[in-house]
């Protein structure tokens, strides 16, 4: 999912949108040191802590597998969650329409 997220981040750089990762990984701060600088990831990412999946970040969102995506729109409303990737497509559409609700100031 690199690749995408990678894509997403530069194509949205001038848009109200975020990206945000979770890892759960447990040992989170060796693998940024090497994984996320030869991905380039540059977005903010959290880690789950020493409990991994079983972490208060995965627990407390109900997440039951990996990965889990969820779409928050401008006001802070959860507005599409899928477990395991929904592809590139179907992810790129609705992340589309909330960028463009964002622009319009329009609540749905």
């Amino acid at each position: 999912m690199f690749p995408h997220e990678r894509s997403l981040v530069e194509k949205m750089k001038d848009e109200p949108f975020v990206l945000l990762g979770v890892n759960s990984d447990a040992n989170f701060e060796k693998l940024k040191q090497k994984e996320y600088k030869d991905e380039k990831i540059t977005w903010r990412s959290f880690s789950c802590g020493e409990k991994g999946t079983s972490g208060p970040i995965p627990t407390e969102w109900g997440v039951r597998g990996w990965p889990t995506i969820f779409l928050i729109d401008a006001q802070g409303r959860l507005r599409n969650k899928w477990i395991g990737s929904p592809g590139e497509e179907t992810l790129d559409k609705a992340i589309d329409a909330l960028v463009t609700e964002a622009k319009a100031g329009t609540k749905q």
